[in-house]
């Protein structure tokens, strides 16, 4: 598993498609080959330092009283034991425990990191990787998590309207608008994916496409509709910033999944699963943001609802 998700990392690093990963930041130090300090350990564990320093200033009568084994808990919270030799935590031996505790978290994710490594290595050079931070190898391999709108400004093409018309100004306005989690919704309603490339030229000609459409009739009554596949939102043509927004926010929330969307089409056409079988190829992408907002707020108790408005020790 570990070496598949190496040899995953790797792909996204050659062909600049980002991962949509939250791997925590001492990570991305040992997949470059940095090492590891305490404070490291702060980022998957906050209150590992803290209960070492209390052990540590703790009187003798009180260390005694409160007969704290000589153990840590792992990073998936198993018990483990530091050392043979002692089954209690003392005042003897606190600094020991302390330390022990410190260079086991320090380096109970070796044996995962190198698996990993072995799958990178298969796609990069990995000797390579030493060149850059574990900031930048995150970069590299999942993008940023903050949105760009200029850079998906850059890749934005216009079907059925001109770039200067009220609905475009209004649509990006929007976006402006949007916090950086409502963005990373928008992306995954039309892409099927939460992050942008690095880079225009990462996305490798492909376009963000916003098709502006005639045939919903009043089109305030519609909502848009994407197209994963291709990059492609489409548009009724909304006759106010505000109409825009209420219906950009109600799809981006309400359709989170493409596994949804066939269920949606199915439920509310009255089709069985073998007359949806014979639906045309081109709605196979397509949101359940395309039904008339009446059978969406019908929809609502089928669809989960999203919007709620050193060196390793401590000395003495």
């Amino acid at each position: 598993m570990f070496r598949m998700l190496g040899i995953l990392l790797g792909v996204s690093v050659r062909t600049g498609n980002p991962l949509s990963l939250s791997l925590a930041e001492p990570v991305w130090k040992q997949l470059v080959g940095e090492d590891l300090v305490t404070s490291d350990i702060t980022e998957v564990d906050k209150d590992f330092l803290p209960g070492l320093k209390c052990i540590k200033e703790m009187s003798d009568d009180m260390l005694i009283s409160a007969d704290l084994s000589f153990s840590t808990s792992g990073i998936i919270g198993q018990e483990v034991r530091l050392s043979p030799k002692y089954s209690k935590i003392t005042p003897d031996n606190r600094q020991e425990y302390i330390n022990l505790a410190i260079k086991y978290r320090l380096n109970e994710c070796n044996e995962q990191i190198k698996w990993v490594r072995e799958g990178m290595v298969k796609v990069i050079p990995v000797p390579l990787l030493a060149l850059f931070t574990g900031p930048e190898l995150e970069a590299m391999s999942c993008g940023s998590p903050e949105i760009p709108l200029h850079l998906l400004k850059s890749v934005a093409v216009y079907k059925g309207v001109d770039s200067t018309d009220n609905l475009i100004s209004w649509f990006w306005q929007v976006m402006e608008e949007f916090s950086n989690i409502e963005r990373s919704l928008f992306l995954r309603f039309v892409w099927g994916r939460t992050r942008l490339p690095r880079t225009v030229a990462d996305f490798r000609g492909r376009d963000f496409v916003l098709q502006v459409m005639d045939k919903y009739e009043p089109p305030d009554n519609f909502l848009p509709e994407s197209y994963t596949c291709f990059f492609l939102l489409k548009m009724p043509k909304y006759t106010s910033l505000e109409v825009l927004r209420d219906k950009l926010k109600y799809a981006i929330y309400f359709c989170k999944s493409i596994d949804t969307d066939d269920y949606a089409r199915i439920a509310f056409s009255g089709q069985d699963d073998a007359d949806s079988d014979s639906d045309d190829t081109d709605n196979d992408s397509v949101s359940i943001a395309g039904m008339e907002e009446e059978d969406m707020h019908s929809y609502s108790g089928s669809v989960e609802m999203l919007m709620d408005d050193s060196d390793g020790t401590l000395s003495d």
